[in-house]
Formats: structure tokens, sequence, C-alpha cells
């Protein structure tokens, strides 16, 4: 005679959402995911989302390295960079979603003083967001 096992389906059903939750967080952590809208550029990292109209970018440039900042939330793992900083000098929120800090970052200034700093793994991506950026600071100031 075999023995009478009940199976801990509660337990299971909880290691399956548990699994299926933190694999949704990963995929939206692991590298930033943009929308371009007819008027205005959204990045979603995470928890973090940010719109800017095209009407409110100033100026776009490409840095080497973000400058040093303390850090109001976020996390840093490896070459990641993610979060909202605090400017040291100007003590403006300064938001960085950067996926590989040994490569050029994406500065862009927007609403007369914050700033935003980008880049993604691949450098492709990043010189082409850096393009169509560029090209819509310079259609609006015409």
């Amino acid at each position: 005679m075999k023995p009478n096992k009940k199976r801990p389906w509660l337990l299971n059903i909880l290691i399956v959402v548990t699994l299926l939750v933190v694999g949704l967080a990963y995929t939206a952590h692991v590298k930033n995911w943009t929308k371009i809208e007819k008027d205005s550029f959204q990045i979603l990292s995470g928890i973090y989302f940010l719109k800017i109209p095209f009407a409110e970018l100033d100026s776009i440039s490409m840095v080497k390295k973000i400058p040093s900042m303390e850090r109001i939330n976020g996390f840093s793992v490896k070459e990641t960079e993610k979060g909202v900083f605090k400017d040291s000098i100007g003590e403006k929120k300064v938001y960085v979603y950067v996926d590989k800090l040994s490569q050029p970052k994406i500065r862009v200034v927007y609403q007369d003083s914050l700033q935003l700093f980008l880049n993604f793994s691949d450098s492709t991506e990043t010189k082409a967001t850096y393009d169509f950026l560029e090209q819509k600071i310079n259609l609006a100031k015409e």
C-alpha cells in the first residue's frame, strides 16, 4: 500500500507566481526601453519612467563620463547605473539610465535645467537615439 501524500498546491502556486514576478522585474531592469511618440520621447527602465516632450529639449551632447553626484535612489550593478541623483552644484534632479558605463552616454538637458544621462548596451542604438534627438532639437530651433 502506498502512503497518501498531499501535494502542497498552494506552495507550488506561490513559487510559480514568485518566479514570474522576478522574471518580469529582471526583464524591465535589464535594459532601457524607449518609445517615440508624435510629440515626446519615453524611457522605461525598471521602476523608473520618464517622458520628455520634444518641445522641452534644450540641448544634447555625448559625454564619456557622468559627473559625480549624490544618489537619491537607484542602483549600480557592474556597468549598469540607474536611478535618480542629485546634482552636487545646482541641487537639481538628474536621471541616469546607463546600461554600460564604459561606453559614451547621451546627456540631454530639458526644461532649462533638468538632465538625463542615457545609453544602451548596444553602442549603435545609443548613436541612433542621439542622432534622432539631435534632429528633433534642430527642427525645434528652426
